[in-house]
């Protein structure tokens, strides 16, 4: 086992990682920007280094300072976890490079999978079923114009090195379809640095469900079943569920053993999740695969019993997976809310600031997983994500009632969260009866 592992990453989900680090009596060590120096990741860590300064171009994804901080502090791995590097091929090659075991899959499988052409290929191969689509990144406008004629309207643009929502258009109508595709492609590449896109038949209102995955150096390959996350404002995710309340036994079977089929296929290492949208008719699709720990990964520990992250150590460190398929089974019902420091008043602005007092849930089957402290001030630089408030029930009425009175409770005095528009969404006999989509909140649903 490892005995020190340096975290590159900032806020939440570094204070899990260092969390985690504690519960397996490794040495953590925090890095921070210059604008991070207060961060609570930054104190409670055993170790703290700063990388640089508050643009992320030059700290959290400064791949030198990183490695250079590593090897600094002598840590033995790398835990990336979600966004900035983490799945991000060059950067897993470099910490081998330099002896350094990166916490996450090999970067050839980075690499295969964070193409979403290739990736789209590879779940060929592997049976999973995927929407009617480009062979892979169309080279130009008028060659997506021949695929949107010949795969028919509406048609989905999206980045092909992207993720997280990011250079995604949908196209309804031929005269739509220019837009669409600069649109996207540019995005794409502010975001990623490659403008490719590719397109494929789009799926009207579907829902978001995914699969976890775990899978060791042994060749063991396990799903943690699914979770559902189709409550979505611009491709971006504010509430997910475990297990999903819209499949039955029978498609949690299918969509969960394609998911692991396909993480067979590529020999898959460590955590990561299969995406799929799915119809009315409970016909799915592959969307994507993120080759990392998701931002909802606390449902699925929830309803499972499994630390992933932990587990995330334990696979890198080289140990076998504990548990079989067959061990695994759900219990009970788990729905997180995303915590944003945002004002969905102002079109959901972002709103750094000083926490002046704050107030935390509390109860049985409450978590919350944040990086906020009273006398914090959030930048302005970051996502603004503060936190992951997670109840679990016995069954999904249980749990809404407690998400409801958690959110009510939960308090942020200085800065506007997103706390009250969740308890909106959580009170809506929409939310209630599961007669929701990925669209469901543009298309105003919620308001009816």
């Amino acid at each position: 086992m490892f005995q020190k592992i340096l975290i590159a990453n900032r806020g939440e989900i570094a204070v899990r990682i260092i969390r985690a680090c504690r519960d397996l009596d490794i040495i953590s060590v925090a890095v921070y920007s210059e604008a991070d120096k207060e961060a609570l990741h930054a104190q409670i860590a055993d170790e703290s280094i700063c990388i640089g300064p508050a643009n992320p171009r030059d700290s959290y994804l400064n791949m030198q300072n990183l490695i250079s901080a590593a090897l600094a502090c002598g840590a033995q791995a790398i835990h990336p976890g979600f966004g900035f590097l983490s799945e991000n091929a060059e950067f897993a090659e470099l910490a081998i490079k330099y002896g350094i075991t990166f916490i996450g899959p090999k970067p050839q499988t980075i690499r295969l999978l964070g193409d979403k052409s290739k990736a789209k290929q590879t779940a060929i191969a592997a049976g999973v079923p995927v929407a009617l689509g480009s062979d892979g990144a169309v080279s130009d406008f008028a060659e997506a114009e021949q695929w949107a004629e010949k795969i028919g309207y509406p048609v989905m643009l999206k980045a092909s090195a992207g993720g997280g929502g990011k250079g995604i258009r949908v196209a309804h109508t031929h005269a739509d379809l220019k837009n669409a595709y600069d649109t996207a492609s540019s995005e794409a590449q502010a975001n990623f640095g490659d403008g490719r896109l590719y397109i494929e038949r789009y799926v009207e209102n579907p829902r978001h469900i995914e699969v976890q995955i775990l899978g060791d150096t042994q060749g063991n390959v396990v799903h943690l079943f699914e979770r559902e996350c189709s409550i979505q404002r611009r491709h971006q995710k504010l509430i997910e569920e475990a297990p999903s309340f819209f499949l039955d036994v029978k498609t949690r079977e299918k969509i969960c053993g394609a998911a692991r089929d396909l993480a067979k296929q590529v020999g898959y290492i460590n955590a990561g999740t299969v995406e799929f949208l799915v119809d009315d008719h409970k016909n799915f699709f592959f969307c994507e695969m993120n080759t990392r720990i998701q931002v909802e990964h606390p449902v699925t520990e929830q309803v499972t019993g499994v630390d992933l992250v932990c587990e995330q150590i334990k696979i890198a460190a080289g140990e076998p997976l504990s548990f079989a398929q067959e061990d695994l089974e759900l219990r009970g019902h788990a729905i997180e809310c995303r915590i944003n420091a945002e004002d969905p008043a102002r079109n959901f602005a972002p709103c750094p600031g000083k926490i002046h007092a704050m107030h935390l849930a509390g109860g049985s089957g409450v978590r919350m997983d944040t990086a906020a402290y009273q006398g914090y001030t959030i930048p302005p630089f970051y996502d603004s994500m503060i936190g992951k408030l997670i109840v679990t029930g016995t069954d999904r009425t249980q749990a809404i009632a407690r998400m409801r009175r958690a959110l009510a409770e939960t308090l942020f005095d200085g800065v506007t969260t997103s706390t009250d528009f969740q308890l909106k969404l959580l009170s809506s006999d929409i939310f209630v009866s599961g007669a929701f989509h990925t669209n469901s909140i543009t298309n105003g649903d919620f308001d009816r």
